[in-house]
């Protein structure tokens, strides 16, 4: 296989999620008065970028897999999509502003033709005022004080402006700006009332404990409080900082956070508003169609390579958070098993008594900048959850970093026992994190070279050994790999013949064959799926699915089925989709991913991670199915199998429990506001506190465990041996389905 060959396999199977660093830094507000831009804008096109921009035009108009014509419907949608890259919640612009941009809707396919972005940049001139407007006005409110704002007025704060109109003056705008301001003062004086309330109860926990073993525990070194939004700029000395009350450490923190986005702010150039520009443009053909100037190519050799020195998670710009869109497996957050897919980092700090950056609204590559560092060293990190309920629950995780490499990654093995009817059933269990191989030394020709293949063929010999009853390969949060090591785990389970279909630009269908007639598993098989397993685990999913070699089960996968190819240019690099891939029932990977044949809960939002959720995904489609044959017909055994595994959960308390999260996390993502009256978020806090702790008691009680009193209680508990992790009770009942399914063969063998 040809080394060029190789790295479009690495980029279509991998470079999806990988994104870290490649972000985009959504900046703040200025003036709302002017209609027209200032006559001394603040950066301007530099005409040596003129060649550049045609080059990335020229290559796209021949070799991306979409033909996208640059006329007036393509001007009219990238003005939308580039208005909202910036201004997604439309806080910044007013409908003045929109008035003044739609001059030109139809003329920025001209100018992109030309190499000209002068229009582009006149919008983000226009939109870098915007920003530093409102920042300067909310640092003027931090001036003003917190006994100057009303904390018991009746008002209210739209959560999701995504289609909400745009201030139609400098009045409305401060108005909003006000509510924002005033929200995020109730998080923090909500979460800080929260951290104290914690604080005290795990203080009379402690001090009870303690006078019951007649002995004093040794503590811990405390943090100041106020570090919780240092700025990164101040030096750590040792001087003594006087005590702040919460008021004055609020509007301290708060005061941090606006001169740090507004220092931000003042450090763009004319390098980073190209980079904007050309971002927005090349996405209006697919999300990953990226261009990456030279140093952010830095940063996608760094990924390639395999290897970075850090804590292992793949970041996004979400807003004006910063968004964990995949933990590497067996790095060193997917280790830590604290740090979640979907979470939002605030705050990142160096060492164990460092003291905390506040990173709401920083750029991606600043943040991804302090997260990386000297392996060994602690990074810590504060978040929002992903299944929080509300932006005011936030917790500090500390990771220790380490160099990541993709390629160490390896599958393991387990053996879950199942009893029923005075009968154990011994389920094999190999978890596949990734579709590894070692490129370099199978080129070599090292006849010892590394494979995710070798190895799970290596792991079913030892298991069929052990007589296993059936087996489950878990894909849960594999985001892809290598095509070859997809295309021949997938020859472990069927006799032969195509496993993916690849269209290219040009229309030419090309199948992925396995041509060993041999099968070295042939019982029960589950393959384990969920919102995160990507590229090369849809592939093998879907191959298992349409030879009805096993059974799905899971959730929707992420939706990734394209590839990538890089092209250097004069002056970056470009990433570009060349082709899609299809399963051998015709039916694409790309956007809807493979749909499993049991579907198990998620607490993962599928408006939140996914390809479908990003606005220019290429839609699904199919083309013809290629010639294969079903090694059995297994739909009256999933019928029954998933009537089974109905009947049980509705009995499981843990099952229950789940969906019972699910749905109440729902209910808190379909709020369209949110109040911005104390009395009356710490009423809603309080529900919701009461609703957790019931639906923990609940659980409690149908498994004998002793009941929680408090939510401080049930927050201590978070990490005990108790509590089973949603993954660990979905693999358990993975097992009970392939024990199901060992036992309708049976029966079927003993009517035979």
């Amino acid at each position: 296989m040809h080394t060029k060959l190789l790295t479009k396999i690495i980029l279509a199977c991998c470079v999806t999620l990988f994104a870290l660093g490649f972000g985009f830094f959504t900046p703040a507000t200025i003036n709302a008065s002017t209609e027209k831009p200032s006559s001394k804008p603040k950066f301007t096109f530099d005409e040596a970028k003129r060649d550049i921009a045609k080059e990335i035009l020229k290559v796209l108009e021949k070799e991306h897999y979409i033909d996208i014509k640059l006329n007036n419907t393509f001007s009219e949608n990238f003005l939308k999509a580039y208005l909202k890259m910036f201004d997604p919640g439309r806080t910044h612009f007013t409908a003045k502003d929109i008035q003044y941009f739609n001059r030109y809707r139809n003329k920025l396919d001209d100018e992109l033709k030309e190499g000209k972005l002068s229009i582009l940049y006149m919008i983000y001139n226009r939109y870098h005022q915007r920003r530093s407007e409102r920042l300067r006005y909310s640092l003027s409110i931090m001036e003003q004080g917190l006994d100057k704002i009303d904390f018991e007025e009746e008002a209210t704060l739209e959560l999701d402006r995504e289609e909400s109109p745009w201030p139609k003056n400098k009045q409305e705008s401060e108005d909003l700006w006000y509510r924002l301001v005033k929200n995020d003062i109730l998080n923090l004086k909500l979460s800080k009332k929260e951290e104290q309330e914690t604080k005290q109860s795990n203080q009379r926990d402690s001090n009870s404990t303690d006078t019951a073993n007649g002995s004093a525990k040794p503590t811990q070194p405390s943090s100041n409080p106020s570090s919780d939004n240092a700025n990164p700029l101040s030096d750590n000395d040792s001087k003594q900082e006087p005590e702040l009350s919460p008021e004055e450490e609020i509007v301290t923190n708060l005061t941090k956070r606006y001169k740090n986005q507004l220092r931000i702010l003042t450090q763009i150039n004319n390098e980073d508003v190209f980079e904007y520009v050309m971002t927005a443009f090349t996405h209006q053909y697919d999300p990953h169609t990226d261009y990456f100037p030279p140093r952010q190519s830095e940063n996608f050799d760094i990924h390639m390579r395999l290897s970075l020195e850090g804590i292992g998670a793949l970041l996004q710009q979400e807003d004006e958070y910063i968004k964990v869109v995949r933990l590497i497996p067996a790095g060193p957050a997917d280790m830590g098993n604290e740090l979640q897919p979907a979470d939002r980092i605030i705050g990142v700090g160096q060492g164990v008594n460092g003291e905390l950056v506040d990173v709401v609204g920083w750029r991606l590559d600043d943040v991804v900048d302090l997260i990386r560092g000297k392996k060994g060293s602690i990074v810590k990190l504060k978040v929002i959850p992903s299944d929080s309920t509300d932006f005011t629950n936030t917790k500090i995780i500390q990771i220790t970093r380490d160099t990541v490499k993709l390629e160490e990654e390896s599958a393991k093995k387990q053996i879950i026992e199942i009893t029923r009817e005075d009968k154990v059933y011994k389920i094999g269990v190999i978890e596949l994190p990734t579709f590894y191989i070692d490129f370099r030394a199978a080129l070599k020709g090292d006849p010892n070279f590394r494979s995710s293949t070798r190895d799970v063929e290596r792991l079913i010999r030892e298991l069929n050994a052990e007589d296993i009853n059936g087996l489950i390969v878990d894909l849960r949060n594999n985001g892809g790999g290598s095509l070859r090591e997809a295309n021949q785990i997938t020859g472990l389970f069927i006799r032969k013949g195509p496993v993916v279909q690849i269209r290219d630009a040009r229309n030419r269908v090309e199948p992925q064959l396995d041509t060993n007639p041999s099968l070295l598993y042939q019982g029960p098989l589950i393959v384990m799926v969920n919102r995160l397993s990507a590229s090369a685990s849809e592939i093998f999913a879907g191959a298992i699915q349409d030879y009805e070699a096993g059974i799905v089960i899971g959730d929707q996968t992420f939706g990734k089925g394209s590839v990538q190819t890089i092209v250097p240019l004069e002056v970056g690099q470009l990433k570009y989709t060349q082709a899609k891939y299809y399963r051998v029932n015709g039916h694409s990977t790309q956007e809807k991913g493979v749909l499993p044949d049991i579907q198990f809960p998620s607490l993962l939002d599928h408006e939140d991670i996914g390809e479908s959720t990003m606005p220019t995904a290429m839609a699904w489609d199919r083309i013809t199915s290629a010639p294969y044959r079903k090694a059995q017909n297994l739909s009256r055994h999933i019928d029954r199998l998933s009537d089974l595994h109905n009947e049980r959960i509705k009995e499981d308390p843990d099952f229950n429990y789940i969906l019972e999260r699910i749905e109440f996390l729902k209910e808190n993502r379909e709020k369209t506001h949110t109040s911005l009256k104390e009395s009356e978020r710490i009423e809603e806090r309080l529900a919701v506190e009461q609703r957790l702790l019931d639906m923990e008691n609940k659980r409690r009680k149908a498994k004998g465990i002793p009941l929680l009193k408090t939510y401080s209680e049930l927050e201590g508990t978070q990490d005990s041996e108790e509590n089973e992790k949603p993954s660990e009770i979905m693999l358990k009942e993975a097992a009970n389905i392939v024990v199901d399914w060992h036992k309708l063969k049976e029966k079927q063998l003993a009517v035979n």
